[in-house]
């Protein structure tokens, strides 16, 4: 019996699997194989709300080998000795899993072709598993990736997308492969109470809904609105009329290439605006995968001279307990707190008022999130705060987002703020995004609210002089 390994990684499903397909079309037989990997925790990326999400995926992704035949092997160590061990157990000739962007994800194949190529197995790695575009495939002409988005998305656009692969009806899995039980979200602690639940089956729930017009409480209850409401909508702060796909697209739940036919085929300006969004998660990882370095240094200095988390403690604590003195900063921030997830017009605001009022460095606020988000993706979390703080790819690198300005545009009537602070909850109409300027009745019902942490123009004038 010819046997070959499916490593799984950022790709928990069984539907739209190239690597899965590959190696069922190649040998008799399969061992679904994923690796706790003791790296990934030693750098500080195993935090609570993301492993809850996982154990939940890797619960349903067995659940669904096991309706095929089959079962997930789970270990727990060193990746590459692990996948090695388990070959070797199953006699296998081949590793099949996806490519990856990080720096440490591109150490780890090397390693890992090595280990195999060293006892006579291979090593194959299957592009547009996780992406739409492999990273490489869109480049503009003499160089190694796009710095803009819109000529990228104008390349992106123009290439042909792969076909949608059916799920396995039967997975082969040899006996007496040791596994170790799936995790269970229920022995994990420190979770964000309003955490959404992980894996396939729910993350095609929740894309169905999506497409065919959703609906929910707007808390994370279910999804609210749909795609065709998405150009218009997806500002919309108290509307929540977003996907909230996001966690499992991270976790590969779902397809991103499927997703992108399924919404495309159905046209119209929601649809397009949408898969734009997926287009700007290709983007991110094609610059991370030319400049793996970006995770963590600027893309492009300004040469900032960056309040540190020590100079800026008091502030900084303040910006992550949801308690700045702004109430839409604050509300944004306690719902990541609470939800493990925040809207992206939230992560925009806040992310500006940490890096441009607050003159603090972008990643202070990059571990922040990673540390809270359930989608905590390192390309697009580590992009987009560099886009906001005016070191990345973003062509206005000074742009400020005022948080009152943006209040009163996105959150118009308070109702987004009303949910998410308590304190502010009987006052009335918009408001509630000038709590210092109010009198009266008014001031009393904000009674117990935080006073500012900075005056806007102060901070507008320290981040002019910082840039100078």
């Amino acid at each position: 019996m010819h046997t070959s390994v499916v490593l799984f990684t950022a790709d928990l499903r069984l539907h739209d699997h190239p690597p899965l397909r590959a190696a069922l079309d190649r040998a008799s037989a399969v061992v679904p194989l994923f690796v706790r990997d003791r790296a990934v925790d030693a750098a500080g990326f195993a935090v609570p709300n993301r492993l809850a999400f996982l154990a939940d995926c890797l619960r349903d992704l067995d659940a669904g080998l096991r309706e095929r035949g089959g079962r997930l092997v789970v270990r727990s160590g060193d990746l590459v000795e692990e996948v090695c061990r388990v070959a070797a157990e199953a006699d296998a000739g081949e590793v099949h899993m996806a490519s990856d962007v990080s720096a440490h994800a591109h150490r780890r194949e090397d390693r890992l072709r090595t280990a195999l190529e060293a006892v006579g197995r291979g090593l194959v790695v299957h592009d547009t598993v996780t992406t739409v575009r492999a990273p490489g495939s869109v480049t503009p002409g003499g160089r190694d990736h796009f710095a803009v988005f819109t000529p990228y998305f104008r390349r992106w656009s123009e290439q042909r997308t792969r076909s949608v692969l059916d799920a396995p009806r039967r997975v082969p899995v040899p006996e007496g492969i040791g596994s170790e039980e799936p995790p269970d979200r229920r022995e994990l602690s420190d979770l964000s109470p309003g955490l959404a639940r992980g894996g396939e089956r729910e993350g095609r729930a929740r894309l169905a809904a999506w497409l065919r017009g959703g609906s929910g409480d707007g808390k994370g209850a279910g999804v609210v609105g749909d795609v065709g409401e998405y150009e218009d909508r997806h500002d919309d702060l108290a509307g929540d009329a977003t996907s909230r796909l996001s966690p499992h697209l991270h976790f590969g739940t779902l397809s991103p290439v499927e997703v992108v036919r399924e919404a495309g085929g159905l046209g119209g300006p929601g649809a397009e605006a949408f898969v734009r969004q997926l287009a700007w998660r290709d983007f991110h990882r094609q610059v991370l995968a030319a400049r793996p370095a970006a995770a963590h240094e600027d893309y492009r200095t300004r040469h900032d001279r960056w309040r540190t988390e020590r100079a800026a403690r008091e502030e900084v604590q303040a910006w992550r307990e949801g308690r700045t003195g702004y109430p839409v900063v604050d509300a944004a921030m306690r719902q990541l707190r609470h939800e493990g997830w925040m809207h992206n017009r939230g992560r925009l605001l806040t992310a500006s008022f940490l890096a441009k009022t607050l003159y603090v460095d972008w990643r202070v606020g990059a571990r922040h999130f990673l540390d809270l988000l359930v989608d905590g993706d390192l390309a697009n979390n580590q992009m987009n705060w560099q886009w906001v703080a005016g070191t990345g790819t973003d062509s206005r690198p000074n742009r400020v987002l005022n948080p009152v300005v943006q209040g009163r545009r996105f959150d118009p009537e308070g109702a987004y703020v009303r949910r998410w602070v308590p304190e502010l909850a009987e006052v009335p109409g918009a408001g509630v995004h000038e709590p210092w300027k109010l009198r009266g009745a008014a001031r009393e019902a904000a009674r117990g609210y935080a006073e500012r942490v900075v005056d806007l123009a102060e901070g507008l004038e320290r981040f002019r002089r910082a840039r100078s």
